[in-house]
């Protein structure tokens, strides 16, 4: 079994974040770790308070983590600040985590900013030229790279963008584009396109950190970054396909329905 590390925040409401991640590791069949960034007081609806962990508190938790159990991947959620962005990109170049997924959370689903502008200048120096693999949705795509994204064309020139800063891997995805959602995988050299079906769905919280957290999984599985991206995407969209009408806002995904599809094939 291999051992995933989730660096994230908490959701209390249990859709996204650190809860979603470690149950998205879990039907993957992976063994799950945390080191807990911000406590949010979150439900469906919003985001009603975060309380950021102390940076030097964050560092302990995986320092505790890597020097006994290790770690076969580790993913990034929610951040915060410049400070958490720092003291997470020296831990994990510290303790030389890899292969490192970065998943740039900027904005809740209820629209709630969870990444402070000044840190998202840490984010783009410091976390990125670490990281095997970044997901960036549209929204993010355009505050990482300057400018619109809108299409798959400028989907192509924020991948380009977003790899000069560092990761090995940028797959940008389109789930906020009209028509199919389209995600792009760019490694520096080529693009790797992964069509998938536009769902009717409301109940879409924690797209982003499932989503991220099953390609972690997949990657320290030994999973090839094609088909780990591949295999994340088809995971996502059973997942949102079964969205649960939790909550009066913004339902969550369903991890379970991975577990569904291994039963029935």
């Amino acid at each position: 079994m291999k051992r995933i590390l989730t660096i994230a925040g908490s959701d209390s409401g249990g859709g996204a974040g650190i809860q979603a991640d470690l149950k998205v590791i879990t039907v993957f069949g992976g063994f799950g770790m945390s080191a807990v960034t911000a406590v949010t007081a979150q439900n469906t609806v919003g985001v009603h308070g975060v309380h950021a962990v102390p940076p030097e508190f964050i560092a302990r938790q995986i320092d505790v983590v890597m020097t006994d159990i290790g770690a076969d991947a580790a993913k990034t959620g929610m951040l915060a600040t410049p400070e958490i962005v720092t003291v997470v990109a020296d831990a994990v170049s510290r303790h030389h985590i890899e292969p490192l997924v970065v998943d740039p959370v900027m904005v809740a689903k209820s629209g709630d900013v969870l990444l402070a502008q000044e840190a998202q200048q840490a984010l783009k120096t410091v976390l990125l030229p670490l990281a095997s693999a970044v997901t960036p949705n549209l929204p993010e795509a355009e505050v990482l790279c300057g400018f619109a994204v809108r299409d798959q064309e400028s989907m192509r020139a924020a991948a380009r963008e977003i790899h000069q800063m560092g990761p090995t891997h940028v797959i940008v995805k389109g789930g906020h584009l009209d028509g199919r959602a389209v995600d792009i995988l760019f490694d520096g050299g080529e693009f790797t396109t992964y069509d998938g079906p536009r769902l009717v769905q409301n109940n879409t919280h924690g797209t982003g950190c499932s989503f991220s957290a099953a390609l972690a999984t997949l990657l320290g599985q030994g999973v090839e970054i094609k088909a780990a991206v591949d295999q994340a995407k088809q995971y996502i969209t059973r997942a949102i396909e079964a969205g649960l009408p939790i909550g009066k806002g913004h339902g969550p995904t369903d991890p379970y329905s991975h577990i569904r599809h291994l039963l029935a094939s």
